[in-house]
């Protein structure tokens, strides 16, 4: 079982920066694709970004492109992801998602919260 911890969550003002990271723990000898989704108030969850289980392929959604950017530190076993130019609409839970390489297994953090104010 993976457990993952997400961390670095704040309130920041518009045009501000952070740093999320998601340590992960467990048996981890598989291979991940870790991805970062967000959940605003009362809305679907959504895809925000993704990186290949090798780090070097990465995915991100429109709304972020330019602004975030994820990464992956092999040694910590933590996926980081930079968020600049900060928005209000980034205002969300964000959560963190290891998927299984070659299967469907998958596993979720608890999530951090991130608000930014206008």
């Amino acid at each position: 079982q993976v457990r993952l911890v997400e961390s670095g969550g704040g309130s920041v003002q518009a045009g501000g920066s952070l740093r999320l990271s998601c340590a992960a723990s467990g048996y981890t000898y598989r291979r991940y694709a870790m991805s970062w989704y967000r959940q605003a108030p009362g809305k679907e969850r959504e895809f925000v970004s993704w990186i290949d289980s090798g780090g070097s392929s990465t995915n991100y959604a429109d709304s972020v492109k330019g602004r975030f950017t994820i990464s992956q530190d092999f040694a910590k076993n933590t996926v980081y992801l930079q968020m600049n130019s900060l928005k209000p609409e980034d205002t969300a839970m964000y959560y963190c998602k290891a998927s299984c390489v070659g299967t469907t297994c998958a596993y979720w953090g608890q999530g951090t919260q991130v608000t930014v104010s206008s």
